[in-house]
């Protein structure tokens, strides 16, 4: 069984399938077929090409440059600093403009630091003491502000004391802004200056508009019709990335400025302009202790005796990330030859959900799959058949050599096989082989139209071969009928037994 199997395996290895188109009248799955066919051809014209410019070569590999600018300037007076002006290199950090940058609007002073020994703040776990040798010498205060120096201090109505550290004394103010600063920076200006560069087309523009005048920037804003103005006034910006001003200025924030390019080359160069997005990046949903965004700096100075002391600052304020993103594209004959494949392939694809539907869901599917899948042997395999049934026919000569069959003269008319066949074929309990009678016919049709005459003495033998061949055939189709009426049957063929003799 296993080599039986083995060798069907391997024979299947040199069989070929071929196509075989049917037409099949089912309305239904026709309808089905063309509604696949139309909605394919509708996604690759809008949606492949139109929509996705599938025709064209893309380029992401964006180059890009970003310049910063802001410019404004505000004024405070307060009681640690007194009546101060604030421009561009006091608010803007880091001053050089990069595509991130940093715009003070709130902040807590403390100045006039020196390097001293004064008590840790009560809120600094590791810095709280019961006696001296809870603050080990030259340890540092684990989220503190100094280097502990062995000695306890206590305090008025406290329970536990501190531990004397050396540091910039004062401390630290560790009170929360309770209103912005600066509150002037609303009406700041951002200049952003954007250069890039496609290296596949090798194309490249800028978001500024080539204009000799230079009082064009001086006075020029960005709105949605101009896109080759970048100067943006910072409260908008704000806006417009769903924040208010006032909420973000007091504990600071940050906010993406996103710009787009999306360049079609296969138009001019003109059309291809720059889209501005904002949006902020922090979250300003949550209230935690770390929301907002700050950071501390100093300010050293020296006295007249040559000691240095500080001016410390915790800043709060807005962060800005200037992302650019970008693609080109130009029509390329590659990808449009990509896509009209692809599309090919999916017309396929429907048909192959067709025939599912049409030879494994319908009623009628027997029928179809009858229809369309059939076998056909090679010509090896039509002469193994051929000498088969040779062989067949050999055996039922043999079965019929002798006198006759049951026991029939061998002499008879050329008209009686022809009367046997018929009332062998069309009748005989109900038994019907037309195929075999059918065989029969063609095979004394093929020796009538050999065109080889009978030798003399053979022209009897001839008829009477033609006559066994064919009284054979009709025998193997004779059904098995029961005793008695087979006796009934010898008894009827009695009167010509004895007429032939």
């Amino acid at each position: 069984m296993g080599q039986a199997g083995c060798g069907g395996l391997c024979l299947s290895l040199f069989d070929y399938k071929t196509e075989k188109y049917v037409i099949a009248k089912n309305k239904k799955v026709g309808l089905l077929y063309r509604l696949l066919q139309v909605s394919i051809l509708a996604y690759l014209v809008v949606w492949v090409f139109l929509i996705k410019k599938g025709y064209q070569d893309v380029d992401t590999s964006l180059q890009s440059a970003v310049i910063t600018k802001v410019k404004g300037v505000a004024f405070t007076n307060t009681s640690d600093l007194g009546e101060r002006l604030w421009d561009v290199a006091d608010y803007v950090i880091p001053p050089q403009g990069e595509n991130v940058f940093f715009v003070v609007t709130n902040l807590i002073v403390t100045p006039n630091q020196r390097q001293n020994v004064c008590a840790e703040n009560e809120d600094i776990p590791d810095g709280a003491c019961s006696e001296d040798s809870d603050c080990h010498s030259g340890e540092a205060v684990t989220a503190g502000n100094g280097v502990k120096t062995g000695r306890c201090l206590w305090r008025e109505n406290l329970t536990r004391g501190t531990c004397e550290i050396f540091a910039w004394c004062p401390l630290e103010v560790r009170s929360r802004p309770v209103e912005p600063f600066l509150k002037d920076t609303e009406d700041f200006t951002i200049f952003i200056k954007n250069y890039i560069r496609f290296p596949k087309f090798n194309f490249s523009k800028s978001n500024v508009m080539d204009a000799k005048d230079r009082a064009f920037l001086k006075s020029c804003r960005f709105g949605p019709k101009n896109h080759y103005c970048p100067i943006f006034r910072l409260g908008s910006v704000i806006r417009w990335a769903g924040s208010d001003f006032q909420d973000i200025a007091l504990e600071g924030g940050v906010i993406g400025i996103n710009i787009e390019w999306n360049c079609d080359l296969d138009k001019a160069a003109s059309e291809c302009h720059p889209h501005y997005s904002f949006s902020r990046l922090d979250n300003k949903l949550s209230k935690s202790v770390s929301s907002g965004y700050n950071f501390r700096f100093a300010k050293y100075y020296r006295d007249a005796s040559g000691v240095e002391f500080r001016t410390l600052i915790k800043a709060y304020g807005i962060r800005f990330d200037v992302m650019v993103n970008g693609k080109a594209g130009k029509f390329s004959i590659i990808p449009t030859v990509i896509n009209l494949g692809s599309g090919v392939a999916l017309m396929g694809a429907g048909a192959f959900f067709c025939d599912l539907v049409l030879i494994y869901l319908i009623k009628k599917r027997e029928f179809y799959r009858d229809k369309k899948y059939e076998e056909v042997r090679g010509l090896e395999d039509s002469s193994q058949e051929a000498e088969d049934e040779a062989s067949g026919l050999g055996l039922s000569e043999q079965l019929t050599s002798g006198p006759g069959l049951l026991g029939m003269p061998e002499q008879q008319g050329p008209q009686e096989p022809l009367e046997a066949e018929r009332s062998s074929g069309q009748k005989g309990n109900g038994s019907v082989c037309p195929q075999i009678l059918q065989s029969s016919r063609m095979r004394r049709a093929d020796h009538l139209r050999s065109g080889v005459a009978d030798q003399p003495g053979q022209h009897g033998e001839n008829r009477s071969l033609l006559k066994i061949k064919t009284i054979s055939w009709v025998w193997w189709c004779a059904p098995v009928i029961p005793a008695t009426r087979e006796a009934e049957a010898r008894e009827s063929l009695e009167p010509g037994r004895r007429r032939l003799q």
